[in-house]
């Protein structure tokens, strides 16, 4: 059987929802005895939390009818309810509960030593979150008494996985997921730093140093204190633009499984497929293709979060034993790109718009309507796509983009050698990285 106690009070057996305890309390009672783990909660300790410390006469007898009827509803399901001592506690065999599985998942990840593999354990953690803990049985007092060090281990899975996709050159990720974490927890040093290096390496220099204004400001005013040690020295680099910032391993790469990619400057998924070719506009340089074979676009879009990572290993699969087909689907992609970094490049170039449209529409027609995880809809591209899932995911993206007036701030790297686009929603943005083409200019 398995709780669900990460949002939500929810118990479901064999994928189907079991409905448990007629009364708020009653779940609750089970809730408490679940994050216990197998340990004894005794009966005084039970009604304390259940009527936070003032209960009624009859609250013993209330706890002990409460037990009996879960017992009853949870034998059906190999699950008991064992009286021990002064108190009860849920055998802890044979049933799973996400929140002993989310601390397991974040003890993996920091055993893990490839950032990659971080990343996922951290990801799978996270995404086992459906909402604050025991949201419909639980009031915020009793949450912050029964669950505070689960809140604080998820905020600082939150700002691990921030890290390790530093590790990974998935900065834009980085940039984006930390935003409206930094407004709830303006405080959390550790959350502004990964969030400042990551600005820092899409060449947001300036939003960078003035994030660290804005949390200095926020320590003083309400803590008393000023930035610790870590978070200054991290201030005084971006100032100086000290080249430790810059991310490790060869520049502009990231491994991703057992594919090289181009590392993430841009801000929007759209801009990253066009950056996956190298020197728009110059001259063709060695290297310059990152799209060398199927299996690269496939890594690509998984690592973009464009599809999923088991529709990734399931179009690898298909690949190998289509490559005629994969081929195919390959030189389309090739040439949407082509045609969309024309068409966010010269807004008034009629002929790659149509062509860029022609792709959006015939993805639009291979499209379903699902509900993500945040509970949001939204279209996706059918899996009935086959090999042609990825580009139709860039042609969602791409649709979006163009769709938004963020499109107008879109501008391309100077460089010759590079030529990838970014959002530069500042005005001020000169570069794809300062730490890279901003970086050679300047010796230069």
């Amino acid at each position: 059987m398995e709780f669900q106690l990460l949002g939500p009070f929810a118990a479901r057996h064999e994928g189907r929802q079991v409905l448990l305890g007629s009364r708020r309390q009653e779940r609750c009672l089970l809730a408490v005895l679940l994050l216990h783990a197998d340990r004894a909660v005794t009966t005084d300790r039970l009604i304390d939390l259940l009527w936070d410390g003032t209960p009624p006469a009859s609250a013993r007898a209330t706890v002990h009818t409460y037990v009996g009827r879960l017992r009853a509803a949870l034998r059906p399901y190999g699950v008991s309810v064992e009286t021990r001592h002064d108190g009860y506690a849920v055998e802890g065999d044979g049933h799973v509960v996400d929140a002993r599985e989310f601390t397991a998942l974040v003890g993996q990840a920091a055993d893990a030593r490839d950032p990659v593999e971080r990343v996922g354990h951290y990801d799978r953690a996270l995404g086992l979150w459906r909402g604050p803990l025991l949201a419909d049985v639980a009031d915020d007092r009793l949450r912050a008494r029964l669950g505070g060090s689960l809140a604080e281990l998820r905020l600082s899975a939150l700002e691990m996985r921030a890290e390790a996709q530093l590790s990974t050159g998935a900065h834009h990720r980085v940039v984006t997921d930390l935003a409206p974490l930094i407004e709830e927890h303006p405080t959390r040093e550790r959350l502004v730093a990964a969030r400042m290096t990551a600005l820092y390496r899409e060449g947001r220099q300036a939003e960078a140093l003035q994030l660290y204004l804005d949390t200095r400001r926020v320590l003083v005013e309400e803590l008393g204190i000023e930035p610790g040690a870590a978070l200054r020295t991290l201030h005084e680099r971006v100032l100086r633009a000290d080249p430790r910032l810059d991310r490790p391993g060869p520049v502009y790469a990231v491994r991703v499984h057992d594919q090289w990619l181009p590392w993430s400057t841009s801000g929007h998924p759209a801009l990253e497929f066009c950056n996956t070719y190298a020197g728009w506009g110059g001259d063709r340089l060695p290297g310059s293709e990152w799209l060398r074979d199927y299996a690269t676009l496939a890594v690509w879009a998984g690592h973009l979060d464009l599809i999923e990572e088991r529709q990734v290993t399931l179009l690898r699969e298909e690949a190998l034993r289509q490559p005629d087909d994969a081929a195919l689907a390959l030189d389309e992609a090739r040439r949407f790109r082509t045609d969309l970094y024309a068409c966010l490049t010269d807004p008034q170039d009629g002929r790659a718009f149509k062509a860029v449209a022609a792709g959006v529409e015939e993805a639009a027609r291979l499209s379903v309507f699902t509900r993500g995880e945040d509970g949001l809809g939204r279209w996706q591209p059918s899996p009935s796509s086959g090999l042609r899932l990825p580009v139709r995911a860039v042609a969602h993206s791409a649709a979006e983009l163009l769709a938004d007036p963020r499109r107008f701030t879109v501008r391309g790297c100077p460089s010759r050698d590079c030529g990838w686009l970014f959002l530069d929603e500042s005005g001020r943005r000169r570069w794809c990285s300062l730490a890279t083409c901003g970086a050679k200019r300047t010796a230069g």
